[in-house]
């Protein structure tokens, strides 16, 4: 599965949830289980690099990854 380049829309720290915004496409839900880094909390405006997957509710972000601009 290829990467898709987001950028967080919204965070709720407290309950380890939010949004990130898709180019083109819906935002997605995204849950602090799906951050691949150890450390799970992302900041408004981030830029992310993620997979979209068919979750109970719909679209989620799995493999949620920092953008840190390196390929």
């Amino acid at each position: 599965m290829e990467k898709i380049n987001g950028i967080v829309k919204s965070w709720n720290e407290k309950d380890g949830y939010g949004y990130i915004e898709v180019p083109n496409e819906d935002d997605v839900f995204v849950h602090f289980s799906g951050i691949e880094d150890r450390n799970r909390n992302l900041e408004i405006g981030e830029n992310v690099k993620l997979v979209v997957i068919n979750g109970v509710r719909g679209a989620q972000a799995a493999l949620v990854s920092r953008d840190l601009g390196e390929e």
